[in-house]
């Protein structure tokens, strides 16, 4: 019988393999996920331009390593499958494609324990070329790898090391090194850096227990995380008991996705820098933002669910987990990039979330009337009702300095307590008890200050959101209406009141959980509640032109 094996043209396919897809930013992930699958808790990342225009790029993990045979195997196109099925790497090519796509030479260089030699292979697509066969490079390591292992890995993990980087940069400069490359390599790091920051922020976040905690610096700068669905100041649009999704597999198994809807502030109800640290709000930000074991596969678009043109819609974001036991059904691909919905599961997701689609659309088009910023509510009664009581218990201050966070008070808790909380100095007499503002960004409706006019001392204080629904559904509405929005007020000083008057250090958390949850359980109230009527908007207009 002839031999039908037939092996594929080496010098062909490793070149072939370079255009799989992936860009700098995709690729850099890439080598991330299998950073986080070795366990590393620390992954450094160094961007280097050499004086004579030459561009490496390494990255460095104090993960479990490896030793020469382990090397090999990883090194291999088609690695043997993790053992963990949830590894964040799945095809075996993650390593040699997404380094390869950057770069004509890479090297892996590794060791499990302190004290052992390392090992060190490279793949030169060059040499492959010339020889026309799939061999590796097999060279001894050099004094500034051993110098750049010790700085990005430290005893033991795995490096990196990224040469003859031809398409780090779209394209060729005239002056290597000079002012133009050094601005275009600055640029990419920035953006690997706003990328890294968004793909894995789970794992950066240390307040996020979905994912264990991983540190990565990228040149010596440690990257803060960044959640597109700012849920300090969102709110979350799915009902608790729409949030799961049972979807079928092929053989007849049934596995759970996880979902959530996230409406985000108006981009008119934050300040500039705000919005471009926080919510980033975009027609293209808008959509799904796919999760893979709880590392970021797809962000942004509606993936033929809804039209991804429509600004109208720029406030939803839809947040959707899955496990490694879904990826055949999503059809993820090399780079886990791309997830492509079976079209059953795109009418079940219309479905669930065609109300909250339609409710972003109202929240966009109506906050461009700008209620809460030109719109006022009257407090002048709480805070003159506030003055007058006389048996009202207050902590007594012992010392407050205006713009910081901290104060000693004594209340209940004893004498000399610390508090955090918002101290201000030379407020408007007339609403020094109770004021609405628009700079609390916690979500919050409400939090407790001390407060007071020049020259007198500090007292408690409320500071009522302007931005939460209770405010712009309740307050707005109650004033239109001629409702008197004094006893809400007085409800509301009164926490904060009593607040300042039973925490310390250790209660504060417990408090600001308290404010937290009301708050969160207000929007949820709220949530089929209409906004004020444009006759009641004009009638607070009036009220409001009238009272100047």
């Amino acid at each position: 019988m002839n031999d039908l094996t037939n092996l594929p043209d080496p010098s062909r396919l490793i070149f072939g393999l370079r255009d799989t897809g992936y860009d700098f930013n995709s690729a850099a992930a890439d080598i991330i996920d299998n950073s986080i699958a070795a366990d590393a808790e620390n992954i450094n990342i160094r961007v280097e331009l050499h004086a004579d225009g030459r561009k490496f790029v390494m990255f460095g993990d104090d993960g479990k390593g490896m030793d020469e045979k382990a090397l090999f195997a990883a090194m291999r196109y088609g690695a043997p499958v993790r053992e963990n099925a949830k590894s964040l790497g799945k095809f075996g090519l993650g390593l040699k494609t997404a380094s390869s796509s950057v770069c004509l030479r890479f090297t892996l260089i590794s060791r499990k324990s302190a004290g052992v030699p390392l090992s060190k292979l490279a793949w030169d697509l060059e040499h492959v070329q010339d020889e026309n066969r799939w061999e590796m490079l097999q060279e001894s390591v050099t004094r500034s790898e051993e110098d750049a292992f010790d700085e990005l890995c430290g005893d033991s993990g795995t490096l990196l090391i990224w040469s003859k980087c031809d398409r780090l940069l779209s394209k060729n400069y005239v002056e290597p090194a000079g002012a133009a490359e050094t601005k275009a390599v600055n640029n990419r790091v920035k953006k690997l850096r706003e990328h890294v920051a968004l793909v894995f922020h789970r794992f950066l976040d240390e307040k996020d227990t979905r994912c264990r905690n991983v540190r990565i610096t990228i040149d010596e700068e440690v990257v803060s995380p960044w959640n597109p669905f700012y849920p300090q100041r969102s709110v979350q649009a799915l009902p608790d008991n729409a949030r799961e999704l049972k979807i079928e597999l092929p053989e007849g198994s049934t596995e759970t996705a996880h979902m959530n809807a996230w409406l985000l502030p108006h981009a008119k109800d934050m300040t500039k820098d705000e919005n471009e640290t926080y919510a980033k709000i975009s027609s293209r930000a808008q959509g799904f933002y796919i999760y893979r074991e709880g590392r970021l596969i797809h962000n942004g678009g509606w993936l033929g669910v809804f039209r991804s043109d429509d600004p109208h819609y720029s406030l939803l974001r839809v947040e959707f987990d899955f496990g490694h036991e879904l990826d055949d059904a999503f059809k993820i691909d090399v780079k886990k990039s791309r997830i492509l919905f079976d079209p059953a599961l795109e009418d079940a997701l219309k479905e669930r979330l065609a109300t909250i689609y339609r409710e972003a659309d109202q929240r966009y088009r109506r906050k461009k009337k700008q209620l809460s910023s030109e719109l006022e509510v009257d407090h002048s009664g709480s805070n003159n009702s506030i003055k007058d009581a006389k048996f009202t218990k207050k902590p007594s201050v012992q010392a407050a300095i205006p713009g910081t966070q901290d104060a000693v008070v004594n209340n209940n808790r004893g004498a000399g307590i610390k508090i955090h909380v918002p101290v201000q100095g030379n407020v408007d007499p007339s609403s020094i008890y109770v004021e609405a503002v628009t700079d609390i960004t916690s979500g919050r409706l409400w939090e407790p200050a001390l407060r007071s006019a020049s020259n007198t001392g500090f007292t408690t204080g409320v500071r009522i959101n302007k931005h939460h629904d209770f405010y712009q559904k309740i307050y707005l509405k109650a004033a239109s209406l001629g409702y008197a929005v004094e006893g809400i007020d007085l409800l509301l000083w009164a926490f904060a009141a009593a607040e300042q008057n039973n925490t310390d250090e250790e209660l504060e958390p417990i408090f600001e959980d308290i404010r937290q949850e009301i708050s969160g359980n207000l929007e949820k109230l709220l949530r089929d509640t209409p906004l004020p009527t444009d006759t009641e908007i004009d009638e607070l207009s009036e009220n409001t032109d009238d009272s100047e």
